[in-house]
This record gives structure tokens, sequence and C-alpha cells, in this order.
């Protein structure tokens, strides 16, 4: 038996990808097939364009970031029952809650194989709630899906010639993507920074991948090779 948490960008459940339904449908399916594997998954799914937009609506009116990060939260929380009404109707035995807490979805986790949830508290992106899942579970790995092939020296929309790398040390990734903490309520990274932070810590593998392949999420599900970039640390 395996235990993997899944942080599934926000990014992949808005229309900009391309036969979104036939991407969430698919992904259904290779949830359902490790399940009857005797696979534990745990589902971290991010806020994506309504975290954001919800966030830029209220900036100009709110300084308070714990409070602008409360509207991401429940942009998540949507996300994340969207995934798990779908799960549940395709005969999944999926948890019947969004847990609230790292904590509740861990223990949620041993009596149920697939457990789906979204942010937590102000200060935390999903990565960070995915990692920390992970963490606690005693997961054999996180998964992040996001809408990048991999990860980038620099954001690869701003520079095309930036650098791609098929593995990193969490101390290189930390490097990447900022300083172990939260500052700014709707930044997006490949990582978040507190999540990389923490899986350093806890020598926790990462496996970085473009999403929006679901063969790719598949491949490292089954702990097979796959395109993206696996991150891991020195210490022994």
């Amino acid at each position: 038996m395996v235990c993997i948490v899944i942080a599934l960008g926000g990014s992949l459940l808005r229309p900009e990808v391309d036969n979104r339904h036939t991407w969430l449908e698919e992904l259904i399916i290779i949830i359902r097939d490790r399940v009857s594997a005797g696979d534990r998954i745990g589902l971290v799914i991010g806020g994506g364009a309504p975290a954001r937009e919800g966030i830029d609506l209220a900036r100009p009116l709110i300084d308070d970031v714990h409070h602008l990060d409360k509207i991401g939260i429940a942009a998540t929380r949507l996300n994340a029952t969207i995934v798990r009404e779908v799960l549940s109707d395709a005969g999944v035995s999926v948890s019947g809650t969004i847990p609230r807490r790292v904590d509740e979805a861990v223990q949620l986790l041993e009596s149920r194989p697939v457990v789906v949830m979204g942010g937590t508290t102000p200060g935390h992106t999903t990565d960070a709630v995915a990692i920390r899942f992970a963490i606690a579970a005693s997961a054999n790995r996180c998964i992040i899906a996001t809408n990048v092939a991999k990860v980038y020296s620099e954001d690869p929309r701003n520079n095309p010639n930036a650098n791609a790398f098929d593995k990193l040390t969490h101390d290189e990734l930390q490097d990447i993507v900022g300083p172990d903490k939260h500052t700014i309520a709707g930044r997006s990274s490949v990582v978040g920074p507190v999540g990389v932070g923490e899986a350093n810590r806890a020598n926790m593998a990462l496996n970085i991948l473009d999403g929006r392949e679901t063969n790719l999420i598949k491949a490292a599900l089954e702990g097979n090779d796959f395109q993206g970039t696996i991150i891991f640390t020195e210490r022994v």
C-alpha cells in the first residue's frame, strides 16, 4: 500500500485548460484505479483564478493579508467540493466532508482511501497544505501538479531562455521560489515557498509536473519515470 498526496493547482480546473472535462474524467479514472490497487490518496485543490480574482477585487479595500487569504481559502474549498463530488459520483470511496485542518484530513484518510481538501488557515498556500498533509500522513511523496512542465530558473513566460531542471535539491528549489515565508496573498509560484521549507525539514520528496497531462500524474502516482522535476534532499 502506498500513500501519496497530490496538490492540484486551481488553474487546472479553469476553462483555459483544453478539454478540461476530459481531463477531469481521466483524473477520476486514475484515482479510481490507484484506489483499486490499495493506495491511499490525499488531494489538495488550489484556488486558481477564482481566488486571484476575489483577492484582486478586495485588495484595494483590505490591508490585512490574512483577511485576503481567507478569500483565497474559500475558493480552494469550492474547487475541492467540485472534485470531491465528481469522485463520489464516480463511485470512488472518498471522504464525505472537506476537512478544514491537516490533522482532520489525516484522520479521515485512515477510514477512506481518498480525502479531498482545500486550504486551511491564512498564511499557508495549498502547496504548503499538501506538503504538511503528506508529512503528517507519512506519505511516500507529494506530487505538485501545476501548469508548467518543470521547475525553471525563471518564469519561462517572461524569459523563454530560462533553464529547466530535471532534479533539484530542496535548498536549490528554495533559492528559486524565495524565502520560507508568506507575505503576499494570491502570489503564484511553481511551489509555495513555505511548503518547500517544510518539505526540506521533513525530507519529503516532491514530484513537480505539468498536471494538464494526466499521464504524468499517473506515472508519478505509480512511481514510474515522468517528465517533470524531482526534488530531493542531500541529507542522509
